[in-house]
C-alpha cells in the first residue's frame, strides 16, 4: 500500500506538488494523469524515496522509513537507464548484486525476472543494441530483481510502438494482480486500459479522483477524456 498525507514538495521555494493526499491498495494499479509539469514524476519519486516531502507523510507498506521504502518499491523510469556495453545479462546480475541479492538467491532471482519479461532471446545481447521495446522490458526486469511489493512507473509507454505497448500493458497487468502499481501517464488510452483508480493532477494539486467512470459523472462529462480537457482548461 502507498499512503501520501497532505504531501508538499517545493524546489526552490516554488510549490511542485501541494496537500496531495491519497492511497493507493495492494493488487490494484492507480493511475496519475496530468499534463507534462502537473506534478507527476514529483510524487513517483517521493513514493520511491528517492527524495523526500518538504511536508506532509510518505508512507510505503506501512513505513515511513526510507530504506525499508527502498525495499519495498522498484522504479522503471521514463527513460531506461542502462549500462551501454553490459549484455542484458550482465544488468540484471548488476541489478540483483546493487541489491545484496547473490550466490543462489540471485540465480532464482535472475530467472523469475527473465521470465516475467521474455527476456530469454536477448540475454547475450548489448543493451544499446536493443530495441525501445527491449529496453523497457529490461528497465522492467531489473526493478523486480529484488521482488518488491510496490512497482512504480513513469510513462511506460513513452516512445513504444503499438506492439511494444500490448506487451507492456499485458506485463502491468500481471504484476498488478500481485503487487501495488503506481504509474504516470498523459495518455487516456493507458489510464482506460489499465487504472483502476484514477488521480488527476493539475498544476500540483488534485483535480479529481475515482474510477473513470465516477470522474465522468462528477464532472459531467461523457468519457474521461473529456473530463480531463474540462479539467485542464478550468
Amino acid at each position: 500500500m502507498i499512503e501520501l498525507i497532505d504531501f508538499c514538495k517545493q524546489y526552490g521555494g516554488k510549490s511542485a506538488v501541494e496537500n496531495v493526499t491519497m492511497t493507493v491498495n495492494s493488487g490494484e494499479i492507480t493511475a496519475l494523469l496530468g499534463e507534462n509539469g502537473a506534478g507527476k514524476t514529483t510524487i513517483l519519486r517521493a513514493v520511491c524515496a528517492l527524495h523526500f516531502a518538504s511536508a506532509g507523510i510518505v508512507r510505503v507498506c506501512g513505513s515511513e522509513d526510507a530504506e525499508s521504502i527502498k525495499e519495498n518499491t522498484g522504479y522503471v523510469p521514463e527513460i531506461p537507464v542502462l549500462y551501454a556495453d553490459f549484455t542484458v545479462w550482465e544488468m540484471l546480475k548488476y541489478a540483483c548484486e546493487m541489491r545484496g541479492i547473490f550466490g543462489s538467491a540471485q540465480k532464482t532471482a535472475m530467472e523469475r525476472v527473465i521470465a516475467d519479461c521474455a527476456l530469454e532471446s536477448v540475454l547475450d545481447k548489448k543493451t544499446k543494441t536493443l530495441s525501445k521495446g527491449f529496453s523497457q522490458r529490461v528497465s522492467f526486469a531489473a526493478a523486480l530483481v529484488h521482488n518488491p511489493r510496490v512497482i512504480v512507473l513513469d510513462e511506460p509507454a513513452s516512445g513504444l510502438d503499438p506492439s511494444q505497448i500490448k506487451q507492456m500493458r499485458h506485463l502491468v497487468k500481471k504484476l498488478g494482480k500481485e503487487r501495488t502499481v503506481l504509474l504516470s501517464t498523459h495518455l487516456m488510452q493507458e489510464v482506460d486500459a489499465l487504472a483502476e483508480k484514477i488521480f488527476i493532477l493539475k498544476k500540483g494539486r488534485i483535480a479529481a479522483s475515482g474510477t473513470a467512470a465516477q470522474i465522468a459523472q462528477n464532472t459531467g462529462c461523457k468519457t474521461l477524456e473529456d473530463s480531463f480537457i474540462k479539467l485542464s482548461e478550468s
